[in-house]
């Protein structure tokens, strides 16, 4: 992939059409480490265009996992399970830029009697894998770290259940102790301090394993018998809900935009988004909702409106840290502006997101406070076009796309190919629904 790629967005003056979105990052992950050590054969239709995505896919097949991509239209892939015992892999696991799959697919290497190692690109090598590090460790596998970072070389074998609850909310290291926990002996119970998105335990049950789910205060905790065997599945996977993001944000920049997205996820634990837009003031309908595979699904009908504020805090920054950084970069453009608050995870992401959005924000003349754990974004501000650095990061990349449509002169954004981690057809999309 260019280091060098470069996009050039000009100002908009309203957002109308279609879109259909490629399949959700976070079931495409799920389903493809859960597909690969089911009993019998599995079907993705609309899997995930992400690079990240096809990290995953990668990996699973370095563990002896055989899948193919079908000809034709809806990126369909087969996948022929292993069951519960993967291959030691001849070379090291690639997750690229992917934290899900190494933070994930980490808990299933473990569970084996082999020794892997797991390794990514430079901006991977810099995030935190202590948070997945240690449960693994406490049910006995040995993993060496660079201080508590990648590469990891993971020792796995006979896994013991633990009781582990969570000093951090996060989906990914649930995942990799409920996926742990199928490989060890006795019943694993994972609490999490605040609810996290329950695609994991969503689809470990439409592959056939059972688990119980119970409130435990704010959050949640879940337990799993090890030495379940999974099933395949056919299924189709819903458009990507972080990417919908984008676009509902960009038609929320314009009052008469009008926007249609179909079969769109609709998780509860990803949708609160669409509360916080609407409460600023966008309408949204939602039509045709059907539950697949024990996930929502719908589409949606958006048409722009003024925006006022908001304030976005507790329970809501773990619930939105994808969509934090299109949030912060639409802020200047409502009325009474956007303040984040208790998101200090951004800073470990990708790229340090919070520092990213001050400094482009700033670039294209935005007053910024930037703070520890958030950002305070005024109201009411006028931006010009700039020079944005993406920092490697796809989310940064295609957040200050959005903003740039309602700056005043063209935005260059370097870096621009990140946004190929998530959705490579971004800039194409978002210029085919724009009216200049």
């Amino acid at each position: 992939m260019k280091t060098d790629f470069e996009v050039t967005v000009r100002p908009a003056r309203n957002l109308r059409g279609a879109v259909q979105l490629p399949g959700d990052k976070s079931i495409s992950h799920r389903y493809a480490m859960l597909s690969g050590i089911a009993e019998t054969p599995s079907r993705l239709e609309n899997y995930s265009t992400g690079a990240d995505c096809a990290s995953t896919l990668a990996c699973m097949r370095a563990l002896g996992v055989k899948w193919s991509r079908m000809d034709g239209p809806g990126n369909v892939i087969q996948v022929q399970g292993c069951g519960l015992s993967l291959s030691a892999p001849s070379e090291p696991l690639d997750c690229g830029n992917s934290g899900s799959t190494m933070r994930m697919l980490s808990g299933i290497v473990a569970g084996h009697s082999f020794t892997a190692d797991m390794i990514g690109d430079d901006s991977l090598s810099r995030r935190p894998m202590a948070r997945v590090i240690q449960p693994l460790a406490q049910m006995g596998a040995n993993i060496e770290s660079q201080d508590g970072k990648p590469p990891l070389r993971i020792t796995g074998g006979s896994l013991k259940a633990i009781d582990y609850k969570m000093p951090v909310a996060s989906a990914q290291v649930k995942s990799c102790i409920l996926f742990a926990g199928l490989f060890a002996k006795g019943e694993t119970r994972v609490e999490e301090p605040l609810r996290t998105r329950d695609h994991s335990e969503v689809a470990l049950r439409a592959f056939g394993a059972h688990l119980d789910r119970n409130a435990a205060g704010a959050g949640c905790e879940v337990r799993i018998r090890g030495g379940q065997q999974l099933r395949g599945l056919d299924a189709h996977i819903p458009g990507d809900l972080s990417s919908a993001a984008f676009f509902l944000c960009a038609a929320a920049l314009f009052p008469d935009s009008q926007l249609t997205i179909s079969h769109l996820l609709m998780n509860p634990t990803r949708a609160r988004l669409l509360d916080v837009l609407m409460q600023m003031g966008l309408r949204i309908s939602v039509t045709q909702l059907d539950e697949v595979h024990g996930e929502l699904v719908g589409s949606l009908q958006i048409v722009g409106a003024a925006l006022k504020g908001a304030t976005i805090a507790g329970a809501d920054s773990p619930a939105l840290i994808d969509e934090l950084p299109v949030l912060a970069a639409i802020a200047p453009f409502t009325e009474k502006g956007i303040e984040v608050r208790d998101a200090k995870e951004l800073r470990v992401k990708e790229s340090d997101r919070i520092a990213a959005l001050a400094t482009n924000l700033r670039r294209m003349g935005a007053e910024v406070e930037e703070r520890e754990d958030g950002l305070r974004i005024p109201g009411g501000q006028t931006l010009h076009g700039a020079e944005i650095d993406s920092f490697g990061d796809h989310r940064i990349a295609m957040a200050f796309a959005v903003a740039a449509l309602r700056a005043q002169g063209d935005t260059l954004i370097r870096g621009a190919q990140s946004a190929a981690i998530s959705y490579p057809a971004f800039f194409n999309t978002l210029e085919d629904l724009t009216e200049r």
